[in-house]
């Protein structure tokens, strides 16, 4: 990804949400009205990763990340005239493929300037829709019951607390409603784990070095060893009080897609 005309930031310290900000301009990133309390330092560096973070999606999945979340907003259920909120939203890739009425938050600035950036030179009228917030996705500045759909790709395993997060998902999206969560599997197969892991060290790392990054993404593979597997995923929802949670595995088990409906 190469960062465009920057993107202008402007602080709404009394965030209002996003449908009921129908006129808001274009290429602005709003500041919820609570203080982002996440992991510092995986917070730096998705800033430090932004500018070239699409670049490298591209490149270490051939293409194939597209497909993956097109997948994860078909999961979602989201229909035309939904709210729809997605979450640890980065560069606005699910945002832009649902471009309905999309809240997108993201606890990295650099990455909402991106795809704020990214929202005025690939302008279509339906991204209009898009506004970009820049929140924590363990202290969800939304209503109960809030929104129709919810995507979240890559995120969840990033989170210092993902009970609380799968918690607050639940707590804004209305009854009925689905939550579509893409990320790395952590699967069960040691088969599987082994592929997982030489990627990780023979193409993602290398091919990352080239841009000066090898460093930031050494943690993939701790993060995914961190992460939860796709039965951990189901339980945590059902607990979370969801009434229903299935993990699909995709591209052979590398990834996998969390479906939960409230």
């Amino acid at each position: 990804m190469s960062i465009g005309t920057a993107a202008h930031l402007h602080l709404n310290v009394n965030f209002t949400p996003y449908c009921l900000l129908r006129h808001w301009p274009r290429n602005k990133v709003l500041a919820g009205y609570r203080p982002v309390s996440c992991a510092m330092e995986r917070q730096a560096l998705f800033n430090r990763i932004a500018p070239v973070y699409d670049n490298l999606n591209d490149l270490l999945s051939l293409g194939q990340h597209r497909v993956w979340k097109r997948m994860a907003v078909s999961w979602s259920g989201a229909t035309e005239g939904d709210c729809v909120l997605d979450l640890c939203c980065g560069s606005g890739d699910l945002a832009f493929l649902l471009s309905q009425k999309v809240t997108g938050l993201d606890f990295s600035k650099d990455q909402l300037f991106v795809a704020a950036s990214r929202q005025d030179l690939l302008w279509k009228a339906s991204y209009k829709n898009i506004v970009w917030i820049e929140g924590d996705a363990l202290d969800l500045p939304f209503p109960d019951s809030y929104f129709d759909a919810i995507t979240v790709g890559y995120g969840l395993r990033n989170l210092v607390d993902r009970t609380k997060a799968i918690k607050g998902m639940f707590r804004v999206l209305k009854p009925g409603a689905r939550v579509s969560i893409l990320d790395f599997n952590k699967s069960s197969q040691q088969f599987t784990s082994t592929v997982q892991e030489w990627m990780i060290d023979n193409v993602v790392i290398p091919v990352a070095s080239r841009y000066g990054l090898a460093e930031e993404y050494t943690y993939l593979k701790s993060s995914i060893r961190e992460f939860l597997t796709g039965k951990e995923l189901e339980k945590l929802a059902l607990e979370a009080g969801f009434s229903d949670a299935k993990h699909y595995e995709i591209s052979g088990g590398l990834m996998g897609n969390l479906v939960a409906t409230r």
